[in-house]
């Protein structure tokens, strides 16, 4: 970056981690940062690190939340018998966003990536197949991204429930190949979930 100063620099470098920010993005933010009162920036960056440091995984379903369990876990108005698998919390919350879907989550926080050496025990399968011990499930939705990864996760995920006889249906291509859920608005969303299918 050149002529800057030294913390301007740093600063920068630590605001690129950030997904979307790009290099000039770093830069520009970090001299708005360099402007402000040091009151501000502190408030700022101490919101970010107590936010960071209440959230947990719901001990349930693996969402984020600050408590034991998630709002949605927690509402007993919730259908007890419709789970629906999603990759990471940010599906949760584009699914929540269509208000139309009224049953559980399981939040898998990853998908199957043999290239990138994430196998089954990688991610919260062994946690799934336990919620569904009890026999309250009686309709598993698989709503992972409709690409290759998301595919081979959906399609796993099915044959270990099949013999749990659990209806299993994945999500319908309403959404785009190669998309992920949280860009989705919520028709996409909606009509997807209408037009899911049987696995």
């Amino acid at each position: 970056m050149g002529q800057q100063a030294e913390p301007i620099e740093q600063m920068a470098a630590e605001l690129a981690k950030l997904p979307g920010i790009g290099r000039k993005s770093a830069q520009r933010l970090a001299y708005f940062l360099a402007a402000r009162p040091l009151d501000e920036v502190r408030e700022l960056t101490q919101g970010i690190y107590l936010g960071r440091e209440a959230i947990r995984l719901c001990e349930r379903c693996g969402n984020y939340t600050s408590d034991n369990l998630c709002p949605v876990c927690a509402d007993t108005r919730r259908r007890q018998d419709l789970l629906c698998v999603v990759r990471d919390p940010r599906d949760v919350a584009a699914m929540e966003r269509m208000h139309d879907y009224h049953g559980l989550y399981h939040v898998l926080h990853g998908i199957l990536s043999p290239m990138d050496g994430v196998g089954p025990e990688d991610i919260r399968i062994r946690e799934l197949l336990d919620r569904l011990e009890n026999g309250e499930v009686q309709e598993m939705i698989l709503a992972t991204n409709p690409d290759i990864e998301g595919e081979a996760t959906a399609s796993y995920i099915a044959r270990l429930v099949k013999p749990h006889h659990i209806r299993v249906t994945r999500i319908a291509h309403g959404v785009p190949v190669g998309s992920d859920l949280e860009y989705a608005d919520e028709v996409t969303l909606s009509k997807a979930m209408e037009g899911r299918r049987e696995m």
